[in-house]
């Protein structure tokens, strides 16, 4: 069983291992750096972060299970936006089959950057606490 507090690199894996999504993701994935690079291809890309990694249930003073959230933010402009539903689709396919769920979802636009953000968030339970 995946540790809660494993569950970046469990994350992390699971989106690199989806071809489909690396190809849509020139700009690739990143955990809590949303500034772009410099050099390179800079969107579409995707941002990860931990909102939550606590004990959950208890039994005889120890804990029994964590819950863990996570927000799986898309990052793209004005001439990559007509990617963000593809992206949304298979990061939401990638997620479930690591058995998280998909709690919330928003469409942002970020009149600062001019940079349009749709963040995920998802939860799930690890059965054995920390």
């Amino acid at each position: 069983m995946t540790s809660p507090f494993d569950a970046k690199t469990e994350i992390f894996q699971a989106l690199k291992n989806n071809t489909l999504l690396i190809s849509l993701c020139p700009g690739g994935f990143h955990n809590r750096n949303a500034k772009p690079p410099k050099d390179g291809p800079e969107y579409p890309r995707i941002v990860y972060s931990e909102i939550k990694n606590g004990d959950d249930d208890y039994a005889d003073n120890e804990a029994i299970s964590a819950e863990v959230r996570f927000q799986i933010s898309i990052f793209n402009t004005a001439e990559t936006i007509s990617s963000e539903t593809p992206i949304a689709k298979e990061v939401d396919k990638t997620m479930k089959s690591i058995g998280f769920s998909r709690y919330d979802s928003n469409d942002l636009y970020e009149e600062d950057t001019k940079i349009f953000h749709k963040p995920m968030r998802y939860l799930k339970t690890y059965l054995g606490g920390s």
